[in-house]
């Protein structure tokens, strides 16, 4: 407790973290917390905190069977399409979406976003100075078959649980660029990702 460190034994069995026991420690509530309403109501949050989730790839490939079974579409055959959304948080969400669910709680990591006007789409911008970590509005996740993927204007993001990156990859996602003009190069050689924690 007087290095602030999560002890050896807790980490073995717990989740990816960077954090210091006392910031872990309250991650751990807050997830116990979503938890806890969840299994109460026996209804799914109108957004789901991901980074909350133990197994957070299991919710993604939820969205795609749902959907599967709904379009009697083969599984095989779909991928997951993240829309950043105009909610800057998740308080802003008042009902489910028409397609896919909503999520929460990632952060951009090498790049910042840019909230699009009414109707509009928002799009990834250069990093901001002091904005190590900026939070990503609230992202529609729908399931949609790979023929009918949008990939013009598309940077395939990669979304991690950590900084760390490497063993702690979970999906790719897909972040709308400012035209179809931009090189995804530029936010690749920037090391542009997604997190799951600001560490």
């Amino acid at each position: 407790m007087i290095l602030n460190k999560v002890p050896a034994t807790w980490e073995k069995v717990a989740y990816f973290s960077k954090k210091g026991l006392q910031t872990w420690f309250q991650d751990m509530i807050d997830r116990n917390i979503q938890l806890q309403a969840w299994t109460t109501s026996l209804e799914t949050p109108l957004s789901v905190c991901i980074s909350y989730l133990f197994n957070p790839m299991s919710y993604m490939t939820a969205i795609m069977q749902v959907t599967s079974r709904k379009h009697m579409l083969p599984l095989n055959d779909m991928k997951t399409c993240t829309n950043v959304t105009q909610f800057k948080t998740h308080d802003e969400v008042k009902a489910y979406p028409e397609n896919g669910m909503y999520i929460h709680g990632l952060f951009l990591e090498g790049a910042s976003w840019e909230l699009g006007n009414p109707g509009q789409s928002g799009y990834l911008i250069e990093q901001k100075l002091k904005e190590l970590h900026p939070r990503i509005p609230v992202i529609n996740v729908v399931a949609v078959k790979t023929a009918d993927m949008v990939t013009v204007a598309q940077y395939t993001c990669p979304t991690y649980t950590t900084s760390m990156r490497g063993p702690t990859f979970v999906f790719q996602s897909n972040l709308q660029m400012e035209s179809e003009d931009f090189d995804a190069n530029k936010w690749v050689l920037a090391g542009v990702c997604l997190l799951m924690t600001d560490d």
